[in-house]
């Protein structure tokens, strides 16, 4: 099964951007996943197109209009499309590695990329849009947040990452930060690899791997931590 993600955008010019390289890339030639560009702008009204008007109450921007945007919808993702659909927006739950590996494990999705001030209310309930965030800060559109959460779901498809374990064992995956990673060579400006790991001991090595683990997350992460502790202490 690949992976369709279908995007409504008023830039589709900056897609597949960087989602044309790297894994992501090869994976798009490969077929594992497609990417289906929808210009919201071909549904806009009158001459111009217009795609937005004035917020209902007054105050500043201005706001994607509830008729232009389903048609948009409706056009992309039909009654029958088992797909979620997902509206980046500064508001909406904040991504984690357990939604991206649930969407991942799924048929695609049609991601609508917010612009301007918002999008009326009323499209988001009609249409069952779900919103996500991509963090605590405000972009100048969804397309950035929309290439960032392809980027995470991509490389969990099947057969994207050479190895496997590759997305096993990384931050969030476990609940903890990912512990230090070394490489040769063993001496760099007076600073030298643990011994445990290239002791050969793999039990000490996870053990190390694991402790170093916990104590980045106690320190960088608390909210995590705390998370992490409560989860396995109960």
């Amino acid at each position: 099964m690949t992976f369709r993600a279908s995007i409504i955008t008023l830039y589709p010019e900056m897609f597949p951007g960087p989602l044309g390289h790297s894994l992501a890339g090869k994976a798009l030639n490969e077929e594992k996943w497609s990417l289906e560009l929808t210009q919201l702008r071909d549904f806009g009204e009158g001459k111009h197109a217009r795609v937005d008007d004035t917020p209902a109450g007054g105050g500043a921007g201005m706001v994607l209009k509830a008729d232009v945007l389903s048609q948009a919808i409706d056009a992309a993702s039909p009654d029958d499309d088992p797909r979620p659909r997902l509206l980046m927006s500064p508001r909406g739950k904040t991504l984690d590695q357990a939604s991206v590996r649930k969407l991942a494990e799924g048929p695609g999705a049609l991601i609508v990329c917010g612009r301007f001030e918002g999008v009326d209310e009323r499209v988001i309930e009609a249409r069952n849009l779900q919103e996500v965030s991509i963090g605590d800060y405000i972009l100048s559109g969804g397309e950035p947040a929309a290439i960032i959460l392809l980027d995470a779901i991509i490389r969990l498809l099947p057969g994207v990452m050479g190895n496997k374990q590759s997305g096993n064992n990384e931050s969030f995956e476990t609940g903890l930060l990912e512990h230090p990673h070394f490489t040769r060579p063993q001496e760099f400006e007076g600073r030298t690899i643990p011994e445990v790991l290239t002791s050969g001991n793999h039990k000490a090595i996870e053990q190390w791997q694991h402790e170093r683990a916990i104590e980045l997350t106690r320190e960088r992460r608390p909210d995590l931590w705390e998370t992490f502790r409560e989860k396995n202490s109960s």
